[in-house]
């Protein structure tokens, strides 16, 4: 073994002790024809390293239809496969299983799930740590018991979202509960609207980010929002890319709003999108003081939207209020208890 792969396996022994994988539980790492078969092969020997159980599924690709849509994975409608994951305690999902009914029917049956899907070096620079846990949690809290949430930019964004119909979407990096969903590497935490529930004007700037087109905004976009859908989409060329691309899919919940939140990740870089070297995008979605607005399906918060159309769309130097309590001030976080843990507190209180 070359010193690159091991130093795959020791970090991905870490990241299975994180999610409390116990050599008294069984692994399964599932994969799709050769993509990350390095990343298989590291979590199978990190698995046992731990004394776990393991085993690597290997599927045939799946036909996702546009490039970009998500739901339709190498799991779906696979019943065999899917009854064999069922067996699993820990999940390590190398194809994407975001959106899918599959995915919700692991979790439901109380099988944690990782998704591992970014390059090593984006790993390793954002790899959680202990306390980004209570930090998301403390934002979960703060999301679950509002009512409200407004954001604003000084490009003209002003828009309202009615809370509490949806669950909070939690991503701290580790999946180390019954039932949890998370991905390596992430750190920020989100829901959805109240059904209809979001009015108001956003407006993406030079700079913000287009996912899955993975590139910056490079002249503003208008977005008109009623009801909770976006009904008017103006500006130049980026504005008409985004129209076109959702159009293609013909199907009118993709212009829904979808989940919005905040990134807590300090060690992701916004301008990384720059180097290509992005597969999934957790830097921009992870930044440190983003605001994550999204459009399409709401289905991974038990919605009943599960268009395949799902746009990320992180935004710099927003403004986020809950219930009138300001959160994010011009893209910095200014509640002291999602702050970043500084190195000095880990040696003073002896935490990672």
């Amino acid at each position: 073994m070359n010193a690159e792969f091991d130093e795959m396996v020791a970090l991905f022994k870490d990241e299975l002790e994180l999610c409390k994988l116990k050599p008294t539980e069984t692994m399964a790492v599932l994969t799709s024809g050769e993509i990350r078969a390095d990343y298989a092969k590291a979590f199978l020997n990190a698995a046992s390293q731990i004394g776990a159980n393991a085993f690597e599924l290997k599927l045939p690709s799946a036909n996702r239809g546009h490039t970009g849509s998500f739901g339709i994975t190498p799991l779906t409608d696979n019943r065999v496969a899917v009854e064999c994951l069922k067996k699993a305690d820990l999940v390590i999902d190398l194809v994407l299983l975001l959106f899918s009914k599959e995915q919700l029917e692991l979790q439901n049956e109380g099988v944690r799930i990782l998704m591992v899907v970014e390059p090593f070096d984006v790993i390793k620079r954002m790899f959680p740590k202990e306390s980004d846990k209570q930090r998301v949690l403390y934002a979960t809290e703060l999301l679950r018991n509002a009512k409200e949430l407004r954001f604003t930019n000084q490009s003209g964004t002003d828009v309202r979202y009615q809370l509490g119909q949806y669950p909070i979407l939690i991503e701290y990096g580790f999946a180390d509960e019954p039932g949890k969903w998370d991905h390596l590497p992430s750190c920020f935490s989100a829901t959805s609207s109240n059904d209809g529930g979001v009015e108001g004007i956003v407006v993406m700037d030079k700079g913000d980010i287009l996912f899955p087109f993975n590139r910056y905004v490079q002249e503003p976009i208008h977005l008109t929002i009623n009801n909770g859908y976006v009904t008017k989409i103006e500006g130049g060329f980026d504005a008409m890319l985004m129209k076109e691309y959702m159009d293609s899919f013909k199907d009118p919940r993709a212009y829904a709003i979808s989940h919005i939140g905040w990134g807590l990740n300090e060690r992701a870089q916004w301008h990384s999108l720059a180097f290509d070297n992005q597969v999934f995008g957790m830097d921009g979605r992870a930044f440190y003081g983003n605001v994550l607005f999204s459009l399409g399906p709401n289905s991974e918060l038990g919605g009943s939207n599960d268009t395949p159309c799902h746009l990320d769309l992180p935004m710099k130097n927003c403004t986020l209020y809950l219930d009138d309590t300001l959160i994010v001030k011009d893209g910095d976080i200014v509640i002291d208890e999602m702050k970043p843990v500084t190195s000095q507190h880990y040696e003073v209180h002896g935490k990672k």
